[in-house]
């Protein structure tokens, strides 16, 4: 009986273990970094070996599991505790006096959270004497920090000066672990430790760790005070999504990478809750009788939303059909307008889009665009007529570039703007993210891709230069 309830604990592990990415793993040791020895750590690959370190440290078994709670709560996982028997309420319930991760280490977690790819890019560039060039993120930057002896819990100068021209937020986050390690290092006079603690008091004292200073809460039910207005997400199917990949034309360009998007988005919806539908290489005819029939299925009375993605091929306002008719966007997105579609009034209708809107491109090796010939020359940009953009509420449009630019495609790796919105969905989705906080993140993980590119094929030019003037 003893060893059936061990192996069902470690099938629990397990099952949160296969759940994490190896960005959460990443998180998970850094937040560890003051109980596991970081030579110890730099072996650890995945979840389940850092649990099975915890278990060889007595830091964690069957009958006390909270470790692995709190780090799930700290990584905002919520979705994930139930496997263990917990609840947020409950790891905030039992936080104080059974939390293991120092304030300190919680304060640097949440200000990585903050502090986007393009921000680390600009970190490297202004410490790129100070720092090595194989660091990736913003965590291996304070790993690198602790060990040249430049930042620790009494030692903060040098972290100030580096997020100081990034965010004024991150600098108050820095100043409120200062006053309140401060508070807790000086309590107030006469005061009695065994007096049990008010409910604000504790609020305050789970400050840190939850990385929201009280008085950020007191603003913000100030900005708020109604309840936050969502969409109901209760209905009994989560929705459609239909995927249009046109990959194959009859003059275009045949669209390589196309179908990696397509299986990448299938998979995300999927996981998501949808009903997914993909449509490959569909004419403009195809098109419209597909949506007519999509606008009319009966489903859309029990389900949450809609989400329609196009893959193709296109131009300013509008995307290409197989068969190379023009399709405006707004034409897209009226099929599913409240007097179109009734089963979906006051639901969100979401469109994603990775087609270019216009012919601008810079170079790049071994990019393609998704225009009708990228080999012509560029007209100049123009803009995106008002009538491509939906007039009722409850849609949302995105795009994979603005209007007269060409959106970027990897003939292996598939677009830079699907995969971006894949990776971020899985990543973002349990942490329980806003959509467009998502899209942000998407947006800027596109620009940091285009930037890297561009860098490396200016350094491949400059490369070429030298060889032939050697």
């Amino acid at each position: 009986m003893e060893d059936d309830n061990n192996v069902d604990f470690h099938q629990k592990l397990l099952s949160i273990d296969e759940k994490l990415e190896l960005e959460d793993i990443e998180s998970l040791k850094f937040l560890c970094s003051d109980l596991i020895t970081p030579k110890t750590l730099e072996g650890i690959k995945s979840a389940h070996q850092l649990f099975q370190k915890f278990m060889d440290e007595d830091l964690l078994n069957k009958e006390d599991c909270f470790l692995v709670a709190e780090l799930l709560f700290l990584i905002k996982q919520y979705y994930l505790l139930q496997n263990i028997g917990y609840t947020k309420e409950k790891v905030l319930q039992e936080l104080s006096t059974k939390g293991k991760i120092s304030s300190y280490r919680v304060m640097l977690y949440n200000l990585s959270e903050e502090v986007t790819q393009l921000d680390f890019e600009y970190i490297k560039f202004l410490m790129h004497k100070d720092i090595p060039k194989t660091l990736t993120s913003f965590l291996s930057l304070l790993r690198h920090m602790e060990k040249q002896e430049l930042l620790s819990e009494n030692n903060l100068e040098m972290l100030v000066k580096v997020c100081q021209p990034l965010s004024s937020n991150l600098t108050k986050r820095i100043s409120q672990y200062k006053n309140e390690k401060k508070e807790s290092e000086n309590p107030l006079e006469g005061h009695v430790p065994e007096q049990p603690l008010s409910k604000a008091q504790e609020e305050k004292k789970l400050s840190v760790a939850s990385g929201t200073a009280e008085s950020l809460w007191e603003a913000f039910a100030k900005e708020n005070t109604e309840e936050t207005e969502q969409y109901m997400m209760g209905h009994r199917h989560r929705g459609l999504c239909l995927i249009f990949n046109n990959f194959q034309f009859q003059t275009m360009n045949f669209r390589e990478g196309s179908c990696k998007d397509a299986v990448e988005l299938r998979s995300v919806f999927k996981w998501l809750g949808f009903t997914v539908t993909i449509h490959d290489n569909t004419t403009k005819d195809e098109m419209e009788r597909i949506l007519t029939q999509c606008r009319t299925n009966p489903e859309h009375k029990d389900s949450d939303c809609f989400v329609c993605c196009v893959l193709t091929h296109g131009e300013s306002g509008s995307v290409f059909s197989s068969d190379e008719k023009s399709i405006a966007i707004h034409d897209l997105t009226s099929y599913f307008m409240a007097h179109q579609c009734p089963g979906l009034m006051d639901k969100p209708k979401l469109f994603f889009l990775q087609a270019c809107q216009g012919m601008e491109i810079q170079e790049g090796v071994p990019l393609e665009a998704d225009a009708r010939n990228a080999s012509i020359s560029p007209p100049a940009p123009k803009k995106i007529p008002q009538r491509c953009i939906p007039t009722e509420a409850d849609f949302l449009l995105g795009l994979a570039t603005v209007d007269g630019c060409c959106a970027i495609r990897n003939r292996m790796k598939g677009s830079w703007y699907i995969q971006a919105l894949c990776h971020q969905l899985k990543r973002l989705v349990p942490r329980k993210e806003d959509i467009l906080t998502i899209l942000t993140v998407v947006n800027d993980e596109v620009t940091w891709s285009f930037e890297l590119a561009e860098e490396e094929f200016i350094q491949r030019r400059v490369f070429i230069r030298e060889e032939l003037n050697y």
